[in-house]
């Protein structure tokens, strides 16, 4: 076992001035408070004047899926043949020893949602995993799968605009969703009539998670209309979705709050590269609070280097994100929104002891990682 001694402790519910923390033998916290008691057999890391914070979780990135330092050899994120692939699944495309992940550990980032781009308007299944203790992406796996991935605007329309085939509009590509989900629906039905006497469909099984709840929807969508096309869809379905990027949501923060759809936003830190990303801002997330919504923040990794998640954070606190709902948008709210704030995303007895340890404000351009813990190992030390 371990005890981390000393240090102010954000747990993600309260701070805590000096306080201490147990990790058991089996990587979770057994106590957090003041004064934790020990036998003498403990290995003691004393941070004395440092900061503990939850590890970070970037809610969106291809982290392993695009590596980095290496061109179409590792390029595994869009499968740009088809588009309606949701049968794809992430975890046969990671690379655990992509240095992304080394980076991840370097900035404090203990778990990211990883999975496939936006060139299809249904691009396959995501996972949220671990960043390091094993070159096994099976072993880093926190919940498998974990969303599905989808698109809408400029992306989707420009891939299969150039292979002269549908969809060339945003009107072809909500129908191409739309049928998805129906030809799914019609595959559950005659699945329950006919007690599993139907033919096997990898795609139909897939999309059935999320018509079942089982797991969300990942949306791409960057424009409002975008946003609110996803949303009109979710409606006439009924499944959970989750916004990504929303580039625009700040325009339309009452309707996304009205309808309850999480957001997942970023990079802020982008040239206005394409039309989608005229009104980018890092007001976004304050905005979006200020009306209720849930956020997350993420990096888009390799888009943003993931190791500068924190600094998207900083950025969105620069202008108006409280701090506190700062630290939540990669910790707390992050596990919540990708569905693992059971077992991560604040640190609380019973959870897996995923730990960031700063020389200062996490969110400060001036403070680093001193020390990172997955799941009570220390993976990284500076």
């Amino acid at each position: 076992m371990k005890l981390i001694r000393g240090g102010k402790i954000f747990t993600g519910k309260k701070i805590m001035e000096k306080g201490e923390i147990l990790i058991g033998d089996d990587g979770k916290i057994k106590e957090i408070g003041k004064k934790v008691k020990v036998t003498k057999d403990v290995e003691v890391i004393d941070v004395k004047d440092a900061w503990i914070t939850p590890g970070l979780i970037d809610a969106h990135c291809h982290v392993g899926m695009w590596e980095e330092g290496i061109g179409i050899e590792g390029a595994d994120g869009n499968e740009s043949t088809s588009p309606v692939t949701p049968h794809l699944r992430a975890i046969d495309g990671i690379n655990p020893v992509d240095l992304g992940f080394r980076d991840a550990l370097k900035g404090g980032v203990t778990a990211v949602m990883t999975g496939p781009g936006s060139a299809n308007v249904i691009g396959g299944l995501s996972l949220i995993m671990w960043t390091g203790g094993s070159r096994i992406v099976d072993e880093l796996v926190i919940k498998n799968p974990a969303g599905l991935k989808m698109a809408l605007g400029e992306n989707p329309k420009r891939v299969y605009m150039e292979q002269k085939k549908m969809p060339t509009t945003r009107m072809g590509s909500a129908a191409l969703i739309r049928e998805a989900f129906y030809q799914a629906k019609e595959y559950m039905e005659k699945k329950k009539k006919k007690k599993g006497k139907v033919g096997f469909n990898l795609k139909n099984e897939a999309l059935a998670l999320v018509l079942q709840r089982k797991i969300k929807a990942r949306a791409h969508a960057h424009r409002a209309d975008d946003i609110a096309t996803f949303v009109r869809i979710r409606d006439e379905f009924g499944f959970d979705l989750v916004i990504e990027h929303g580039t625009e949501a700040h325009l339309i923060a009452d309707y996304l709050a009205k309808k309850k759809v999480p957001v997942v936003v970023g990079p802020s830190l982008s040239a206005r590269v394409k039309v989608e990303l005229k009104e980018i801002t890092f007001d976004t997330p304050r905005i979006l609070r200020e009306h209720g919504v849930e956020i997350a923040i993420m990096t888009d990794a390799p888009v943003i280097p993931v190791n500068y998640l924190r600094l998207m954070v900083g950025l969105s606190i620069k202008h108006g994100l409280p701090w506190d709902e700062g630290l939540k948008a990669v910790t707390i709210s992050a596990a919540r929104i990708c569905g693992v704030d059971k077992v991560t995303g604040s640190l609380e007895k019973g959870k897996y002891a995923d730990i960031a340890i700063w020389d200062g404000d996490p969110f400060d351009i001036h403070s680093n990682a001193i020390m990172t813990l997955v799941k009570g190992e220390v993976l990284y030390r500076a």
